[in-house]
């Protein structure tokens, strides 16, 4: 039996799942325990969301550039199959985040507090970002159905 090598691309989608839950689970983690002594939209969030966006975005940063060293230049190049996994994995990533922006202005235009709509737009983010990279997953593992 032949052994199953790891796309370029799949490799990244792995390390993002990762990288996703941990810092979703880092933020909720550091939120919850500040709520511990105030109420929730009182609660200091702007430090803990930024650090953890930016952490993500770093990790991130440093994931791909790891897996491009590790993987060679002919594991980068990329092929119809990848493209097409790219896209099906976005659009159906999408919707949820349509989904937040729009639950963030209903909160905007209802006047509640800056606190929920930055965590319901953090939270669309977060979804839409799980939601693709386990797509991605899923073709690679699965195959790409046609359209």
């Amino acid at each position: 039996m032949a052994e199953y090598q790891l796309s370029f691309e799949e490799k990244i989608a792995w390390g993002g799942l990762i990288v996703a839950i941990v810092h979703g689970t880092v933020y909720l983690s550091v939120l919850l325990t500040r709520a511990a002594s105030t109420p929730m939209p009182e609660t200091p969030y702007v430090d803990a969301l930024l650090w953890s966006l930016g952490a993500g975005i770093l990790a991130m940063i440093i994931l791909s550039i790891v897996v491009s060293i590790t993987t060679g230049e002919e594991g980068r190049a990329t092929d119809i199959r990848d493209k097409q996994i790219t896209a099906r994995a976005e659009f159906t990533a999408r919707g949820v985040l349509i989904a937040g922006a729009l639950a963030a202005m209903i909160l905007a235009m209802l006047e509640q507090d800056g606190f929920w709509i930055a965590n319901v737009l953090y939270l669309g983010f977060m979804l839409s970002a799980l939601l693709e990279t386990v797509t991605k997953i899923a073709l690679y593992r699965g195959g790409v159905p046609a359209w």
